[in-house]
């Protein structure tokens, strides 16, 4: 019997997405990765194994996703880790930057769900990203304080209609090994100064919580948290 399925990963070429990637793959099934840069998507893929494919994707051009996906016959699991980090101040307001974060997080989210239904199987199970922004903003953080609250909103509205494949939303803390936070040692200890255990999430304990979400068949319509208790503080 051949139990093998395929995973979906957009965003999954570097960080938590290529983590999650590795996991499945590890576990022997096909893996789907995608991310902007076509050549990247190909070398990441590459390094992964042999059962893993990468396709040039942006979020941020919603119309071009459904041929970008085109190839993909079958879909246990998908993953939207896809992201852009804003600082966007509105005193000094960028238009352009907000509009393509909201197309990312809201339009194109969306749209790669409804290119990529009709290939779910009856179990299927689907993971976005959201973030603790929303519920900690920042100064210049408008924009993806809202787009994260519409996240919050989103996997609800789409368990309902979509029902019986299952939607959960993950929203990491600051996560201490993440290449994103590589450069911000004074944010990280002080952060881990407000955590209880004093230690910061890890992309490990990220893809942990993604793997529950998407195999706990119990699990529908949930926003989990994923910080170490970061928000108790």
């Amino acid at each position: 019997m051949n139990d093998e399925k395929c995973y979906v990963v957009i965003g999954g070429t570097s960080g938590i997405g290529r983590a999650t990637a590795e996991l499945y793959h590890g576990r022997g099934h096909r893996v789907v990765l995608t991310g902007r840069d076509a050549q990247r998507c190909r070398t990441i893929a590459g390094e992964i194994g042999e059962r893993a494919t990468g396709i040039a994707l942006d979020l941020a051009e919603p119309e071009r996703i459904a041929a970008a996906l085109a190839t993909i016959d079958r879909v246990d699991g998908l993953v939207i880790a896809a992201i852009e980090r804003d600082a966007n101040s509105v005193r000094e307001y960028d238009i352009g930057r907000a509009k393509r974060l909201v197309t990312i997080k809201l339009v194109g989210y969306t749209e790669a769900i409804h290119t990529l239904l009709p290939k779910m199987t009856d179990n299927a199970s689907v993971v976005l990203f959201g973030g603790l922004a929303k519920e900690r903003p920042y100064p210049g953080s408008t924009t993806v304080t809202s787009v994260n609250g519409g996240i919050t909103s989103m996997i609800r509205t789409l368990a309902t209609e979509l029902a019986p494949i299952r939607f959960n939303a993950v929203h990491p803390g600051i996560i201490g090994d993440s290449p994103a936070w590589e450069d911000k040692a004074a944010a990280l200890e002080a952060t881990k100064k407000r955590t209880p255990g004093g230690q910061l999430a890890t992309i490990q304990d990220v893809v942990g919580a993604v793997d529950f979400l998407l195999t706990n068949q119990g699990v529908n319509g949930v926003n989990l948290f994923v910080d170490r208790g970061w928000m108790l503080t």
